[in-house]
């Protein structure tokens, strides 16, 4: 039996009050279950932690426990919550997000686990799976977005796929917002960039001549006019994080990831559906305490300003936010200071976009030894969000071989989604 949420209770209900156009209760009810069914999200934000951060020095510590390994926590806004030292200002901001601390994976690779996280499925020789955000992009409307609706930024070296979607759904990538936007200007004077795509259009339409079904498949002029509207668009802005006032530009950091995360800000603003920011160098098989010390310094005004920043525009209810990485590390400290890989049990952050904040799932074991109680999979993650969108989690796909597959095979986490 599916369990009992608000919007089903409240569907049951109207169900049972009579017929919704013979009874002013009926009628409430089912205007309120159908207002509940409305998908919160529109879009989400990925803050990536390419290399598998330490759950314990982040999000589940274990302050006084030999596994700790003398890492400390910190109070936050949220009673009996804590975090790790280090994430003091996403401390004050715990109100808004909340915590999986019993992810489960089954890949300890740092490839195959970034592909299952992603794509909420394994590696798979058979079918090539599309990423979270290139679900998004297909199934949510495109509205009057002229730039690209997924986008990378500061990319690892396995960004964002489309898979059996297709290319199309790919994402943008792009490094430090600092710098220019790539491939959107031409190397040449205007006057001949306008011949060339005068010469171009003329070959197009001498080879589309008694080829129009062929030219339809190849998409090719679909991509040159979006590429030319894109290369003129207005929406480019977006990525430009210079235009913002010093003070909100100081309160990400000075960094390329907080100017990432600035700009995903200013992309979800243009209509952008997912923005992905990686934050690298979390793979600490040595020095672990050390590396991670470093990277929080970076992570923790970018993460806490991003959803500040969101919440004074009114933009994080209509805006998920996910942090974390492909798998967490291991309990135990090997003989180098460091943590090695660990998938079972690390730990997520989410918020916005219909999340409730506050809230903690699953946990782990202080010593180390048993397992998580309350596990999460991988699949239950995307099935949580594809819910907060709208979109059918469950829907059946077809790929260009034939085969048919789900967006998820997991079950939304229902004690997260208000």
């Amino acid at each position: 039996m599916e369990p009992l949420n608000r919007r089903r209770f409240l569907r049951t209900t109207a169900t049972l009050a009579g017929a919704t156009w013979l009874t002013p209760v009926g009628q409430y009810l089912a205007r309120a279950a159908e207002k509940d069914d409305e998908p919160t999200a529109k879009s989400v934000i990925i803050l990536w932690m390419a290399g598998g951060p330490s759950q314990l020095e982040t999000f589940d510590p274990h302050e006084g426990t030999t596994i700790a390994g003398g890492t400390t926590q910190i109070k936050t806004s949220v009673k009996d919550l804590y975090l790790a030292k280090g994430l003091e200002q996403v401390a004050e901001e715990m109100q808004s997000i909340s915590l999986i601390r019993s992810m489960m994976s089954k890949e300890g690779d740092h490839e195959r686990g970034t592909y299952t996280v992603k794509t909420g499925f394994r590696p798979d020789p058979t079918v090539v799976y599309p990423s979270l955000g290139a679900v998004a992009c297909h199934e949510l409307p495109v509205d009057k977005t002229e730039i690209p609706r997924h986008v990378s930024i500061l990319p690892s070296q396995w960004p964002a796929r489309g898979g059996y979607l297709g290319d199309k759904y790919d994402a943008f990538l792009m490094h430090d917002p600092a710098g220019p936007v790539p491939d959107t200007q031409s190397f040449l004077p205007k006057e001949r960039d306008q011949k060339r795509i005068s010469s171009l259009d003329v070959i197009e339409r001498t080879f589309s001549r008694y080829r129009q079904e062929r030219v339809k498949e190849t998409l090719h002029e679909d991509t040159i006019k979006a590429a030319l509207k894109m290369m003129s668009s207005e929406q480019l802005k977006a990525f430009d994080v210079s235009q913002e006032p010093a003070e909100v530009r100081q309160r990400y950091g000075d960094t390329a990831f907080g100017r990432g995360c600035l700009a995903a800000r200013r992309l979800i603003q243009a209509g952008v559906r997912c923005v992905e920011v990686t934050l690298n160098n979390w793979d600490t098989h040595a020095n672990n305490h050390q590396f991670v010390a470093g990277n929080l310094k970076i992570l923790d005004p970018a993460f806490a300003a991003l959803i500040r920043d969101l919440r004074e525009r009114k933009l994080l209810d209509k805006t998920m936010v996910i942090c974390t990485g492909e798998f967490g590390r291991t309990p135990s400290i090997n003989p180098a200071g460091g943590r090695d890989h660990w998938p079972n049990g690390f730990s997520m952050a989410l918020a916005g976009g219909g999340i409730k904040g506050g809230r903690v799932i699953g946990a782990t074991d202080p010593e180390g030894k048993k397992e998580p109680t309350g596990q999460v999979h991988v699949g239950d993650l995307h099935a949580t969000v594809f819910s907060a969108m709208g979109i059918d989690y469950q829907k059946i796909n077809q790929t260009s071989i034939g085969r048919t597959v789900k967006f998820s095979e997991g079950n939304p986490i229902e004690a997260l989604l208000s």
